[in-house]
């Protein structure tokens, strides 16, 4: 059953779509563990944890409890002038898992929104101590930071982002390779101008998931203290397991954290950005004017902080590390049949998720429609066919999502 083309205007605006020409959406009625259920197709295992972050599955009991039990209390404030006790203990209970002294939670109500605040506190990290010379940002090639203007300036996807390009913004970043000769090059050219260094820890995800090892990581560290550059992880998507550490930066200890998607476990869209305390210093001050100005009205959600605490429960309580051990471990078994298609250029896979890069966009034309017909949603994009499951998939169901992807090449 192909998924027809909508030819009429719609009341949904959908992402990243051209409207005239995008396929009907799949209309879900249910979800439950790893399944959606679709009124087209009925179940479907869903390999991509809906974009990444319901890593739990669907309808976990003890989320939907601590969701009811938050609720019945109250479902929202503010957090001007007001705090409440789940937005409290959710800051301590990240101030326990990051390293080092990240422990100054900034929270928001998306990744790219997190993103746009850490790039404004390093930014006004300098302003506040009389240095305005501190204009350029470093990012790496294929980044993806979000879609907020900050964030796109920090990116380096011309699919999504040329129609807003600036090249006066896009002068002030200084773009390279995740190599430590081009690390290295950047800041003995630019060091002295930098006021922050923002990347993906070990996988840039939405980038192309290309890998770079913790050694190149571990420079960046080195080179950012000695030039006084913040170095700023964005771990919206491979926070919290996906790489296969709780943080894919743990090891470098960053200035600056974002933490999303798993963080509320595609219960309610929410994030954190989390500073260190020579960045919080910077801002702690008698002068108003160092104050940082930023304040999402949904921050702190008491709704999304429930599900968060009981989110990071579970998966202490579960061994989820363990889990995504065993995924990876699959994964790594299935990849050899999976690269020797001639089809695929290259397979990548860190720690729960893997990447089949296809040799052209086109060879991935009605991929998604022949997924669901076999009983999986899968969703690629550009030349990467991808699998991001939920953390709790069996065995069984996950090797159904390859058996698709080499069904798909071997037609």
């Amino acid at each position: 059953m192909e998924i027809p083309v909508n030819k009429l205007p719609g009341t949904i605006w959908y992402p990243y779509a051209q409207m005239k020409l995008a396929a009907e959406p799949l209309e879900i009625v249910g979800a439950q563990g790893v399944r959606l259920i679709s009124s087209q197709y009925g179940e479907l295992i869903d390999g991509i944890s809906s974009w990444w972050c319901a890593v739990h599955g669907y309808r976990h009991p003890e989320l939907d409890a601590a969701l009811n039990e938050q609720i019945a209390k109250f479902a929202h404030i503010s957090l001007a002038g007001l705090v409440h006790h789940t937005a409290l203990r959710l800051a301590d209970k990240l101030a326990q898992l990051l390293p080092g002294t990240l422990r100054h939670c900034f929270y928001s109500d998306s990744g790219s929104v997190g993103v746009e605040v850490a790039l404004k506190m390093a930014r006004q990290y300098h302003i506040n101590q009389g240095n305005n010379d501190r204009t350029l940002l470093l990012a790496l090639t294929h980044a993806y930071h979000g879609d907020t203007f900050m964030a796109m300036q920090a990116s380096d996807f011309p699919e999504y982002h040329q129609l807003y390009a600036s090249p006066g913004l896009q002068s002030h970043v200084i773009r390279i390779n995740p190599t430590i000769d081009e690390l290295e090059q950047a800041f003995a050219c630019h060091g002295s101008r930098l006021y922050g260094f923002i990347l993906e820890p070990r996988l840039q995800c939405a980038g192309g998931f290309y890998r770079h090892g913790d050694d190149f990581l571990g420079r960046a560290r080195e080179l950012c203290i000695l030039h006084d550059v913040p170095l700023i992880c964005d771990e919206v998507a491979t926070g919290f397991g996906r790489t296969g550490s709780m943080f894919a930066s743990e090891t470098a200890c960053p200035d600056i954290i974002i933490l999303g998607k798993a963080l509320t476990a595609g219960y309610i869209g929410h994030a954190v950005t989390v500073a260190c305390d020579k960045i919080y210093q910077a801002f702690y001050a008698d002068d108003v004017h160092k104050a940082f100005m930023h304040g999402p009205t949904f921050m702190g959600n008491p709704l999304a902080c429930a599900v968060a605490l009981k989110g990071i429960e579970i998966m202490e309580r579960e061994h989820y590390l363990d889990k995504i051990a065993l995924i990876e471990s699959y994964l790594q078994q299935r990849a050899p049949y999976l690269a020797s298609f001639p089809q695929v250029k290259e397979v990548r896979i860190c720690g729960a998720s893997l990447c089949a890069e296809v040799r052209d966009p086109s060879l991935l034309k009605g991929l998604q429609s022949f997924a669901a017909g076999k009983g999986v949603f899968l969703r690629p994009f550009g030349k990467n066919l991808y699998t991001m499951p939920p953390y709790v998939i069996s065995q069984d169901d996950l090797g159904q999502i390859l058996d698709v992807m080499e069904q798909w090449f071997n037609r």
